[in-house]
């Protein structure tokens, strides 16, 4: 008897009124929040725009979505197309089953048209998105928590997973297979952050990296499942998935890194260019500025020069009145000061 374990949630849906709220979903949501909140501070990190990694998104979420969808239900199309099952529950993508190979493939291909649409390339995006992708997988991957389902082998350890007695599945306690996924994803999220402030990934290696570690934790995290599953030579399908998208990634990344070294110095020109327009605004804000303070200046340069001419290079004349009676004042008074000065010389001579 195991004393010590995880518990699952009786239920993975709670209804508010007549809404169902699938704790499957909310994880799924809440991982490509994250992934777009951490992607735009990488964008805008490497000089993007605000926003364009969201814009961006809406592409590439719904193609994800569907392209996750499209590959469970192919690789287990049994499951949805064989005796006394019903079809239409591989439209039911609520109760789980996302591929992580399609969603990645399909998902690219409509990131591929929302870059194209904004002159973006997409192996900077990608790059750019890489960490935060690792992040929303292992945030995903507790809605299989919810839903009781992808558990791996039998164990007594004490963080085995009980899991209650359904369809498809037997009551007991069993590797919490979708834990060991997530905290794998978690740690390449810190790997690939740590790779590209190291050694400045660029064109696409980034994103190579991180498909060539996720694909080195789930060969044996899939080992470890006993969910039903395709097998080729004795290994499940989505094993050789890994083996084979671990093999194109470590490819990928060493022909990029010889034939275009380094890293994208502009990854969204729209931003250079919109960065220049305002340089050059404020250039010739500048100017104008310049020229005004000019102008005032030698306004108050002319001011001063007329204030100065009233000094003493005034005119002569200038202590002289235009009014009439006070010219008739002035020559009175010459003329009685002439006689005056007259009669004090010849009172001089009497004497």
């Amino acid at each position: 008897m195991n004393l010590a374990f995880i518990p699952s949630p009786s239920t993975g849906v709670v209804h508010l009124g007549p809404i169902p709220l699938r704790g499957y979903a909310f994880c799924i949501i809440i991982g490509v929040f994250v992934a777009v909140w951490y992607g735009n501070k990488r964008w805008v990190a490497r000089g993007g725009r605000v926003g364009t990694v969201a814009d961006i998104a809406v592409w590439a979420v719904p193609f994800g979505l569907v392209g996750g969808r499209l590959y469970h239900v192919i690789t287990d199309y049994e499951l949805y197309f064989s005796s006394g099952r019903d079809w239409v529950d591989a439209f039911k993508i609520w109760q789980g089953g996302l591929g992580i190979w399609g969603a990645v493939a399909l998902g690219a291909v409509g990131a591929w048209i929302g870059c194209r649409r904004r002159g973006i390339p997409l192996p900077a995006w990608a790059d750019t998105l890489a960490p935060g992708l690792a992040f929303a997988q292992a945030i995903g991957r507790w809605g299989n928590w919810f839903n009781q389902e992808l558990y791996g082998k039998p164990t007594d350890l004490p963080w085995a997973l009980k899991i209650s007695a359904g369809p498809d599945r037997i009551a007991g306690t069993y590797h919490p297979t979708f834990l060991y996924e997530s905290l794998w994803c978690v740690g390449v999220g810190f790997l690939v952050i740590w790779a590209d402030r190291r050694f400045k990934l660029g064109h696409g290696r980034a994103f190579a990296l991180y498909v060539a570690s996720y694909c080195v934790g789930r060969a044996w995290i899939e080992h470890m499942r006993v969910d039903y599953a395709h097998h080729i030579l004795g290994l499940r399908l989505n094993d050789w998935t890994a083996l084979i998208m671990f093999l194109l990634a470590v490819t990928y990344f060493v022909v990029s890194a010889k034939l275009r070294p380094g890293r994208e110095e502009i990854v969204e020109p729209a931003a250079v260019e919109a960065d220049r327009e305002a340089g050059d605004d404020a250039e010739a804000a500048k100017a104008d500025d310049a020229k005004a303070k000019a102008k005032a200046e030698d306004a108050d340069g002319r001011a001063g020069t007329d204030a100065d001419g009233a000094g003493p290079d005034a005119p002569a004349d200038a202590g002289k009145s235009d009014s009439p009676a006070a010219a008739d004042t002035q020559d009175e008074a010459a003329g009685t000061a002439e006689p005056a000065g007259v009669k004090a010389e010849a009172q001089a001579e009497k004497g």
